[in-house]
């Protein structure tokens, strides 16, 4: 159950606590080590997840890097040229 403590040193552990903090004092003092085992247990699979969040996006930021490397450049776009365009003078034919 905890590893090399058997049944018999988990009673013995438990008297001697009950014996140093009392009755009244032994249930309050396990509730606040069971919040405590609690919130160390929360924080550390918050920094876990945020590891893992922070290697996978490095993945990805490494392998588009990779792909940009292996995928060559595209040539620049031969210049077409324009034909110019002149300005249509519209003729006054009423004189």
């Amino acid at each position: 159950m905890f590893g090399s403590i058997g049944m018999p040193e988990l009673i013995i552990i438990f008297v001697i606590a009950l014996i140093i903090f009392g009755p009244r004092k032994l249930p309050e003092l396990g509730r606040s080590l069971g919040k405590s085992i609690a919130e160390f247990k929360k924080a550390s699979n918050e920094l876990k997840s945020t590891l893992e969040e922070e290697i996978r996006m490095e993945e990805q930021r490494s392998t588009i890097e990779a792909s940009k490397a292996a995928t060559p450049a595209p040539a620049p776009a031969a210049a077409i040229p324009h034909e110019e365009t002149v300005p249509v003078r519209k003729v006054d034919q009423s004189a």
